[in-house]
């Protein structure tokens, strides 16, 4: 049975900073792609950020480039976020996703995995 749980969120001030951690369990964790999505009120979530099987290559969303950063470790079965100068529009439920899909998949269908998520709030 595959699990990823994530972990890390939280009510944070603008500016401020976040790192959010995502475990896996019951997949061989350094085969699949990660990425962290993102879903805000009222709104379709949103692909923020993956990382290749190897963790050498790394892919961001445009809005969180330069203030984000995701990173593995296949010894622990853990991706991270870290959220730098985050702001209040980086507001929603964040959703980490495994995917065996060749490539940089930023589309939910090319992920098969999915955790159940963690709030993170930022006050203005």
């Amino acid at each position: 049975q595959v699990q990823l749980v994530e972990s890390g969120g939280g009510l944070v001030q603008a500016g401020g900073s976040l790192r959010l951690s995502c475990a896996a369990s019951g997949l061989t964790f350094s085969t699949y792609t990660m990425g962290w999505f993102r879903q805000a009120p009222g709104k379709e979530r949103e692909f923020v950020v993956g990382i290749r099987r190897s963790g050498a290559g790394t892919y961001y969303t445009d809005s969180v480039k330069g203030r984000f950063t995701i990173s593995r470790d296949n010894a622990k079965n853990t991706v991270y976020l870290q959220m730098n100068s985050l702001k209040p529009e980086d507001t929603a439920v964040y959703y980490c996703a495994a995917g065996d899909s060749i490539g940089t998949p930023t589309r939910d269908y090319e992920y098969q995995y999915w955790g159940q998520g963690t709030q993170v709030t930022v006050s203005s």
